[in-house]
C-alpha cells in the first residue's frame, strides 16, 4: 500500500506546505519547552520542559518508529532553520569526506546519554532548555555552511537514534515504477526542483534499500516531476533480515551495536545497582567526581561493551565456520540483526517511563497557565496526576516486549546467515556466538526492569 496514494493523508503529505505545517506545530512545542524551561518553575514534575521532552518526547517517538517510521525527523522543529539558513548562504562548502560516516553520530549519542546522567537533565528546565538551544544552532550553522545535511545526517543524536530504529518500521521509501527512474533526466528526487528542494541527506529514491539516514521528509516526492515517489508498507523485519539493506561498513554496524548496548546502559542508570556499583568504583579509583564515574561506567556500557562483544562475536563465528570471511565482515552483516532487540529494550524502558508519568503535564500546563493569570483549566492542579497504568502491571508488558524483540532478532540473524553462507550447517554455527550475546542482552534487560527504577519527572520519584 502507498500512503501517498490515500485520499486526505496522501494529499496532505503531498502537499508543498504540509511538512511545514507540521513543523510549526512541533514548533510551538519546542517555544513552550525553551519558555517554561527558562522562566517557569524549576521543579521537573512542574515543568513543560523536562516534561514534554523526557517523558513524552522518548515515549511517543518508540510508538512513532514502531507503527509508522521516523515521524519525528520529518516534523521536526530543529531543522526550520534548514530553508532560513539556505537563503543566507550560498551552501557551497562539502562535508569533508573524512566525516562522512557515523563515528561523529557515535560520539553525540554517548555524550548525551552521559550528560543525561552526569548533569541529571530530567530534573533540571534549564538545562534541558539550553539543550533545546544547542539542537537549534547546531542545526541551523551546519545548514548554512554545508551543503547537504550534516547535521542530521552525521551528527544529531535524535535523528541517529531514530533512523537506526526506523529500520524496523513498515514504511519506506521506494520508486512506483523504476523504469520511470532509468530514464529521469533531472534527479529530482535528490536534487530538487524550482520549487521545492531535493533529499536533504542526498538519497537518490530507486537506490534506497533502508531507512537509515531517510528523514521521512518527503522532498523528494514533491519535487518529482513524474509522480514517482511512493511511501509504501514492507514488513518491519525486512532489513533485519536482508544482508544487502545496509552498507558493509563498520561505523553503521557499531551504531547498531552501541544503541543495543545504550539500551540497557540507560535503563542501569536507574535501577539501585548502579549506587553500588559507583561507589565501588569511588574507592577503586579514589575519587568522588561523578562526572568522571559516569564516564567509565558509561563508556564500558556504551562504547566498549559493543567493540568488544562485538568482535567478539565475530571471531568466534569465523573459528566455528570454513569460509574464509574475516570477523569485520561478519561484524557489518551481523550486527543490524540486534536492532529488533535493542528498539524492544527502548520501548519497554520508555514506554515505563511514559506510563507512569504522561498525566503530569495536565497540571503542569495548568499551572503554567496559572502563573500567567488564565484560569481557563480551573486555579487547583491535581499534582498527584500521572500514571496511565499502575506500575504493578508493567513488568509482564515489558518482558513480553522484550521477548518479542528477542525473537525478531534471531529471526534476522538466522536470515542473514543463510544469506552469507551457503550450507545450513555453517550458518547455524555462525550465528551461534550472536545468538548467546542476544539471549544474554535480552536477560539482562529483563533482570533491570524487575527491579525498583526511578520515575523521573513525576512526584512519586519512587520505581516498582
Amino acid at each position: 500500500m502507498d500512503i501517498l496514494r490515500l485520499p486526505l493523508i496522501g494529499n496532505f503529505l503531498r502537499w508543498r506546505w504540509g511538512r511545514l505545517v507540521l513543523q510549526g506545530l512541533l514548533l510551538f512545542i519546542a517555544a513552550l519547552i525553551l519558555y517554561d524551561g527558562f522562566t517557569g518553575p524549576q521543579r521537573p514534575s512542574e515543568n513543560l520542559a523536562t516534561i514534554l521532552s523526557w517523558i513524552h518526547y522518548r515515549g511517543l517517538v518508540v510508538l512513532a518508529l514502531l507503527l509508522a517510521g521516523n515521524l519525528f525527523c520529518m516534523v521536526c522543529p530543529f531543522h526550520l532553520p534548514r530553508t532560513l539558513a539556505a537563503r543566507w548562504s550560498m551552501r557551497g562548502w562539502r562535508w569533508h569526506r573524512a566525516l562522512r560516516n557515523k563515528w561523529l553520530a557515535i560520539g553525540a549519542l554517548f555524550l548525551i546519554f552521559w550528560l543525561y546522567e552526569w548533569l541529571d537533565l530530567w530534573a533540571s528546565p534549564w538545562l534541558t532548555a539550553w539543550v533545546a538551544v544547542a539542537y537549534f544552532v547546531g542545526a541551523f550553522v551546519l545548514e548554512a555552511l554545508f551543503a547537504e545535511s550534516p547535521f542530521c545526517k552525521y551528527i544529531c543524536p535524535l535523528g541517529s537514534f531514530n533512523m537506526v530504529n526506523a529500520t524496523i518500521s513498515p514504511l519506506q521509501i521506494t520508486a512506483r515504477r523504476p523504469e520511470v527512474c532509468r530514464t529521469c533526466v533531472g534527479h529530482e528526487c535528490v536534487n530538487g526542483s524550482a520549487a521545492v528542494a531535493g533529499c536533504p541527506t542526498e538519497l537518490y529514491v530507486p537506490q534506497i534499500k533502508s531507512n537509515m539516514d531517510c528523514l521521512f521528509c518527503l522532498d523528494c516526492a514533491r519535487a518529482c516531476p513524474h509522480d514517482n515517489v511512493a511511501l509504501t508498507t514492507r514488513s518491519p523485519l525486512k532489513e533485519a533480515g536482508d544482508a544487502k539493506s545496509w552498507l558493509p561498513r563498520v561505523d553503521v554496524a557499531l551504531l547498531a551495536l552501541m544503541l543495543v548496548f545504550a539500551s540497557l546502559g540507560n535503563a542501569f542508570g536507574m535501577v539501585p545497582p548502579v549506587y553500588a556499583l559507583e561507589q565501588r568504583l569511588a574507592t577503586l579509583l579514589h575519587t568522588q567526581n561523578e562526572a568522571v564515574l559516569l564516564l567509565v561506567i558509561f563508556g564500558v556500557l556504551n562504547l566498549l561493551f559493543p567493540v568488544l562483544e562485538g568482535y567478539g562475536a565475530a571471531w568466534l563465528s569465523v573459528k566455528l565456520t570454513t569460509e574464509p570471511f574475516s570477523p569485520t565482515r561478519i561484524l557489518t552483516r551481523f550486527a543490524p540483526a540486534a536492532i529488533p532487540l535493542g528498539f524492544s529494550v527502548w520501548m519497554a524502558h520508555y514506554g515505563f517511563h511514559f506510563a507512569t508519568g504522561a498525566l503530569t503535564v495536565i497540571p503542569a500546563f495548568q499551572n503554567f497557565l496559572l502563573e500567567r493569570g488564565i484560569t481557563l483549566l480551573g486555579d487547583m492542579p491535581n499534582w498527584r496526576l500521572a500514571m496511565l497504568l499502575p506500575v504493578s502491571k508493567l513488568l509482564p508488558i515489558q518482558i513480553a516486549l522484550v521477548v518479542l524483540g528477542l525473537g525478531s532478532s534471531l529471526w534476522g540473524l538466522d536470515a542473514r546467515a543463510r544469506q552469507l553462507f551457503a550450507r545450513q550447517s555453517e550458518s547455524g554455527r555462525a550465528m551461534m556466538p550472536w545468538a548467546v550475546l542476544f539471549l544474554l542482552i535480552a536477560v539482562a534487560a529483563m533482570v533491570t526492569f524487575s527491579l525498583p527504577m526511578e520515575r523521573r519527572g513525576t512526584m512519586m520519584m519512587s520505581g516498582n
